[in-house]
């Protein structure tokens, strides 16, 4: 399928690694320029990959999403480079790397750089190219959510709170955006064997008695299998799939959605 994406510029933050840079790639197999942003060193190395995988134009551009004048000067470096920044996506996230049931078991002092990172980072995203896009009168922005934003997740609260906030900072942006056709979504994935993921699982793991302890393997192919009616897990590229097809042409008439890419673990009428 001809997604019409052949020489847009997309721009991932939190495109290193995981569901970000698989996002990157289905871009780049769609015939677009990518620029993966990163607080890693690694994004530099990654993106040079990613230029000698799909023979498309790339650049890493290190960058922490919680520094908004960072975020800024990112955003005017894609311009002036590249000359457009058509597609955003806001793939950046980080979980609290402790078991949070029941949720005293975390403190107060474990929620500010959950939320700085998963929604304040989307936030600046947003407003560092909002005079671009909206200069422009095209372009897509998708937020990565999670699944826990819809189901209160007790594993982690701090994540799934900022998570539902995200959500909700996705409905605004896109009706402020609607009148400068910029289209913004959301994509909450299911169950991902990523970092964050398995730091779930390890959280769990650390807090159990040694006789009740479990691999990864056995902790998480049990749980996809209680909780997603496929009974399967979800990929970064399952993610990316969709990913590329909102920001396509083809999804002109969507704005202001969350779309579940989870095995139908979150169904709604």
């Amino acid at each position: 399928m001809n997604l019409q994406l052949t020489d847009s510029v997309a721009v991932i933050v939190g495109g290193a690694s995981g569901i970000g840079l698989a996002i990157g790639k289905a871009f780049a197999d769609e015939g677009a320029a990518v620029v993966l942003a990163d607080r890693s060193a690694a994004v530099a190395e990654r993106a040079g990959e990613l230029a000698q995988s799909t023979r498309t134009r790339t650049a890493g551009r290190m960058v922490d999403v919680v520094d908004y004048e960072g975020m800024r000067r990112l955003a005017d470096s894609v311009v002036s480079e590249f000359g457009r920044a058509d597609h955003i996506v806001y793939a950046a996230g980080m979980g609290s790397g402790k078991f949070g049931f029941p949720f005293w078991n975390l403190s107060p002092s474990d929620w500010p750089r959950i939320l700085e990172v998963n929604l304040v980072g989307a936030v600046n995203t947003a407003h560092a190219f909002a005079p671009h896009l909206t200069a422009a009168r095209r372009g897509t922005v998708l937020m990565i959510s999670s699944v826990a934003a819809q189901i209160g997740s007790q594993t982690d609260p701090p994540y799934s709170a900022a998570k539902a906030a995200l959500l909700n900072f996705t409905h605004c942006a896109a009706k402020d955006f609607a009148a400068y056709d910029v289209r913004v979504n959301a994509i909450c994935p299911g169950m991902v064997q990523t970092p964050l993921n398995r730091g779930v699982w390890q959280a769990w793991h650390d807090s159990q008695p040694p006789d009740t302890r479990r691999s990864y393997e056995d902790w998480a192919g049990e749980k996809v299998r209680k909780i997603a009616p496929l009974g399967r897990w979800q990929t970064p590229e399952d993610i990316a799939a969709m990913a590329v097809f909102l920001a396509s042409p083809r999804a002109n008439n969507i704005t202001g959605q969350t779309l579940n890419v989870d095995g139908g673990q979150v169904m709604h009428c």
